[in-house]
């Protein structure tokens, strides 16, 4: 926006400086314009058609010869720039406040938020636009006018830089003085500029026009009013500003940080109670006499067993390895790529053990996995789910037959890795499924209980029993 409107306030410099070089005897009647008249035109259709609307007054409307001359490209501009920015600062904001938590509300007045979307938004759509279409008038009004300075007494270039930092420093140490002092301060750079181009007009008399100098002047003249309405230009446009910055405050208030899409239950009995029937059962490798399971509304009676079994995953008690290559036990249907695979070792802590093999992915895994170690196969069969990416996971005693330094690293994996999945745990240790979302306890193949680990606890019950024997108090006393 800038850039669109320099043009027109140079142009409007140079046009008052062309029409001091327009001929003093009129131009008598020919075929062609005299050409400071062409260009003194010229000069004034562009600088009409960079400035803002205000600029524009009704004569040179008229004069301009054409009606869409009153719309400015950088009023265009400005107002679809302005337009944008209360857009986004609205939608954003909006999007926020519809997902805080409600103790925000509880917190916050309600006038309070009522006020962001309300006057707030309303600076930010209408005074801020209009303040900073003023402060860069004045702005630019300033520079065109020690351009037009400059352009009649050349040598007012070198005075313009010690006047600048003069100025600056006035504002500096001027904030937090009366106005009415900043004021006089002001007048007095005004006054500097008026005597500097009065003084360098009378040394450089004889090369200059009366009416270069004329110009000179009067122009000179403007700049005291102009400086002090910039300064309260600026001193609006930094009070207005502040109502961006709490609408960008409550653009950052903290969201309500929404559960996660699966939930971990653990599955707890006594031997022979039916934990492992109901595995069997998810997977159809028992069908069942009556009743129906039903998964994401979908009874899975109603589908064929390799869609059904495609979209659950589980890692057994016994870990089940065929004889053949690593990547063949991990990946048997070559659907995964080698960067996943390995990705998938190094989420279950065999990356190292898998990179010192002589062959590493082709190492031969002889039948049952014979020449791996029972904790070595356990981690390969969580590197075969972390492959597949199911949301159900089920954990069948998967870490009973495992060292705890074993059963520590599938745990910590399965809780960074399948925050997203429903985690079924059939437990063994029952400390391993303390931290689940919800227990169930199993008794004769009924569920006798089902609720939070620490509810259960509380309760005088299956669960609670169990945990006594396993010398567990509170959910706390589950961190190996």
């Amino acid at each position: 926006m800038v850039l669109l409107c320099s043009p027109g306030w140079v142009s409007s410099c140079l046009q008052g400086f062309s029409s001091c070089l327009l001929p003093d005897s009129p131009v008598e009647a020919a075929p062609q314009p005299h050409p400071s008249l062409l260009r003194h035109n010229a000069l004034g259709r562009i600088a009409q058609l960079s400035r803002f609307p205000s600029s524009v007054t009704g004569d040179s409307y008229l004069s301009s010869g054409f009606c869409m001359s009153h719309i400015q490209p950088s009023a265009l501009l400005a107002t679809r720039g302005a337009i944008r920015a209360s857009r986004v600062l609205h939608q954003q904001l909006l999007s926020n406040i519809l997902r805080v938590p409600m103790s925000f509300f509880d917190t916050t007045p309600t006038g309070r938020i009522v006020n962001r979307f309300a006057k707030d938004i309303f600076t930010v759509d209408e005074t801020i636009p209009m303040s900073f279409r003023s402060w860069l008038t004045c702005f630019l009004g300033i520079i065109s006018t020690l351009l037009m300075i400059c352009l009649a007494t050349p040598y007012f270039a070198l005075i313009i830089i010690p006047l600048s930092i003069f100025y600056f420093f006035l504002l500096v140490s001027g904030s937090g003085t009366f106005e009415v002092w900043l004021a006089v301060r002001l007048e007095f750079v005004g006054n500097l500029v008026v005597f500097s181009a009065a003084l360098l007009a009378v040394i450089t008399r004889d090369n200059l026009g009366s009416g270069i100098v004329g110009l000179s002047i009067s122009s000179a003249l403007n700049i005291t009013q102009t400086l002090n309405w910039l300064v309260r230009m600026t001193s609006e446009l930094e009070t207005n500003i502040v109502a961006v910055e709490r609408v960008h405050e409550y653009t950052e208030v903290e969201n309500e940080v929404r559960p996660d899409l699966g939930a971990s239950v653990g599955v707890v009995g006594r031997t022979g109670a039916g934990k492992s029937s109901l595995t069997n059962c998810l997977f159809r490798i028992l069908e069942a006499a009556g009743g129906k399971i039903v998964i994401d509304g979908v009874d899975i009676s109603t589908i064929g067993l390799h869609d059904l079994r495609q979209s659950l995953t589980i890692i057994p008690q016994d870990p089940v390895l065929f004889s053949g290559t690593l990547r063949m036990n991990l990946d048997p249907f070559d659907q995964h790529s080698d960067e996943e695979i390995w990705k998938a070792l190094e989420l279950a802590h065999l990356k190292t053990y898998v990179l010192d093999l002589p062959e590493r992915l082709s190492h031969q895994v002889s039948e049952a996995g014979e020449n791996l170690s029972v904790g070595q196969r356990q981690l390969l069969c969580l590197a075969r789910a972390l492959l597949r990416k199911s949301k159900i996971l089920i954990l069948d005693e998967a870490t009973a037959a495992v060292d705890l330094e074993t059963d520590h690293l599938i745990q910590t994996t399965i809780r960074s890795e399948f925050t997203n999945c429903t985690v079924l745990t059939i437990a063994h240790r029952l400390h391993t499924i303390m931290d689940c979302n919800r227990c169930v306890s199993v008794h004769a193949g009924r569920i006798v209980e089902y609720d939070s680990p620490e509810r259960l606890l509380q309760q005088q019950g299956l669960f609670s029993t169990m945990a006594k024997d396993a010398g567990i108090v509170s959910a706390q006393a589950t961190v190996l």
